[in-house]
């Protein structure tokens, strides 16, 4: 037993597909396939049921891949210990953001950063929620960005920023005239979502009532309801004329449109906003990192 096993049985529980997992740990489908095989035959029992369309873990499957999460988290401090007694600022530190966040965060953090720590290398990435929590707690990661509410045994969470929504529209648009726009105005115009995983999607939701019966309304009848990626995918749609949408204010940059003439308005109050947090590992030694990273918020 091999903690790349380990790795392994975790990246396919997060993911419930062979390739899926394989492209997280960065190895071929077939060696995850054999490595995940060797690992049940060692241990005498199936971790996971195979279909054609997903795979899911066992129920003593979910047992073992819980600990081999503790196994990786642990293994994973014991290099941080180490590292801490050289120099806590003075090696990688590895940190996730929701997608969402990382393209308007990062650049300036990274920036910040390299001005207070200039010895301590960082590693960013960007994904899901749930892949970021996998991540997290297996190590992987040292530290994440989400939004909240975010709740994971032995992880401490601390809100780092709030930031409100705003609605961006073409110049013409009936809305245009608004000075602050009602949410429950959105459900008569065409709004452009993110695709389902994103939780800023159900955020936007959750803020504007009417949107979600107006998708299903839309779906009823035949029509083409329009979702995005990213949120700069749904800037570019907009300033096509395909509709409007909803963005956190850190994204709502509309520089780069020029002549699109493109209009961001604020909500009605009360302002839908979100809360962005700070993830880290309670067992996490590296304390100078985490209170490095939250000062180049400030």
């Amino acid at each position: 037993m091999t903690l790349t096993e380990l790795r392994y049985i975790v990246a396919l529980r997060e993911t419930g597909h062979f390739r899926k997992a394989a492209e997280q740990c960065n190895v071929s489908q077939p060696t995850l396939s054999i490595a995940v095989k060797k690992l049940e035959e060692e241990l005498g029992v199936p971790l996971f049921e195979r279909s054609r369309h997903k795979v899911s873990a066992t129920p003593v499957g979910e047992r073992i891949i819980a600990q081999a999460r503790t196994v990786l988290q642990e293994s994973h401090n014991l290099i941080s210990l180490a590292e801490a007694g050289k120099d806590p600022l003075g090696s990688v530190l590895a940190v996730g953001a929701i997608y969402t966040v990382g393209p308007y965060l990062f650049p300036r953090l990274v920036t910040r950063l390299q001005k207070l720590a200039p010895q301590m290398p960082l590693y960013i990435d960007e994904s899901y929620t749930a892949n970021l929590r996998g991540k997290l707690a297996s190590g992987q990661l040292d530290a994440i960005f989400v939004a909240l509410p975010f709740t994971e045994p032995d992880v401490v969470t601390r809100g780092v920023y709030e930031e409100p929504f705003v609605v961006l529209m073409p110049e013409d648009h009936p809305l245009a005239g608004h000075a602050r726009i009602d949410p429950a105005e959105l459900a008569r115009h065409r709004v452009l979502l993110l695709g389902e995983g994103h939780c800023f999607r159900d955020q936007v939701l959750e803020a504007c009532p009417g949107l979600q019966q107006a998708i299903t309304d839309s779906y009823a009848r035949g029509l083409s309801v329009l979702e995005g990626s990213s949120l700069e995918t749904l800037k570019h749609m907009v300033a096509s004329g395909l509709g409007i949408t909803i963005l956190p204010k850190s994204a709502a940059d509309t520089a780069q449109y020029g002549r699109h003439h493109l209009l961001v308005k604020p909500f009605a109050d009360p302002v839908p906003q979100r809360t962005i947090a700070l993830a880290w590992r309670a067992s996490y030694p590296r304390h100078q990192a985490i209170d490095m990273l939250i000062d180049a918020l400030k």
